[in-house]
């Protein structure tokens, strides 16, 4: 792709709706790092992007504005750059649409197109209980032994504390990467939820936080978190989900599981 990509520069938007805004970024290379090929990846998965600045015109001007979410299939061969979602949402709220149907139809047709994966779209009002914050799942490890950072990310970080088969739910809420274009940094909470030999949760607390200078798109990170747990593991069955903070009105909370599925249903307080 020979255009130039949005993120980490200055942008004129456009006041209407204008699909081209749209600036795909091919999975292969990600993965490739990951010493993954070509062809289905070994895991299931879909990246959630959450929309708070959506709005449009109805015919008579009236504006309309709703809570979107954007499902991604993990298996499509492009994702959407951030910036440019936010550029094209934006334009929208300059466009007329007949009802809010055509709205979401519009999107889904748009990101469908983008990234080569049945994108699924849905808009909600903004009273709409699903988008009210919780508290995340499982056991927080936060306060777990703490051997100090250390610089990078690396599998041999994690490790197994016992052979005894467990079924749990660990978060963390301690992750933080950079932005590989702009260094900004990026707030999550990650979300481990495995059956199999009890993992070591100081462990994987120290292995989460290495991520602290790490460059890397949010959803090439959770890729690489559940690969490594997989590798060290060999669970019977893993899910792993980080739910970034947002930014221009947009969250994303990409879920990658050993099974097929839905991603869960909500969202964090400080989402």
């Amino acid at each position: 792709m020979d255009r130039e990509l949005p993120l980490g520069r200055q942008v004129s938007g456009s006041a209407s709706y204008d699909p081209s805004l749209l600036f795909p970024l091919a999975r292969s290379e990600g993965r490739a790092r990951l010493g993954l090929g070509e062809g289905a990846p070994p895991f299931h998965g879909v990246d959630v992007w959450h929309g708070y600045e959506l709005s449009w015109l109805e015919p008579d001007g009236r504006p309309r504005v709703a809570l979107g979410r954007i499902e991604v299939p993990a298996d499509s061969p492009w994702m959407v750059e951030s910036k440019s979602l936010k550029l094209y949402l934006n334009a929208i709220n300059g466009s007329t649409f007949a009802s809010a149907g055509a709205v979401r139809d519009t999107i889904a047709r748009d990101l469908t197109e983008a990234t080569g994966g049945a994108v699924a779209v849905s808009l909600a009002h903004l009273d709409d209980p699903a988008f009210h914050g919780v508290a995340a799942p499982g056991e927080c490890i936060d306060d777990a032994p703490f051997a100090g950072p250390v610089d990078a990310p690396a599998r041999d970080l994690l490790r197994v504390e016992s052979d005894e088969r467990v079924e749990e739910t660990l978060h963390s809420h301690l992750l933080r990467s950079l932005c590989p274009v702009t260094a900004q940094p990026d707030w999550a909470t990650v979300i481990v939820s495995y059956r199999g030999s009890r993992l070591d949760r100081g462990a994987l607390l120290a292995y989460l936080v290495a991520f602290r200078e790490h460059q890397d798109f949010h959803e090439q990170c959770v890729e690489r978190i559940f690969l490594d747990l997989a590798a060290v593991l060999s669970p019977e069955t893993l899910a792993v989900q980080a739910l970034y903070t947002r930014r221009g009105g947009l969250d994303i909370s990409p879920w990658r599981s050993s099974g097929p599925g839905k991603a869960p249903q909500y969202r964090l307080h400080r989402q």
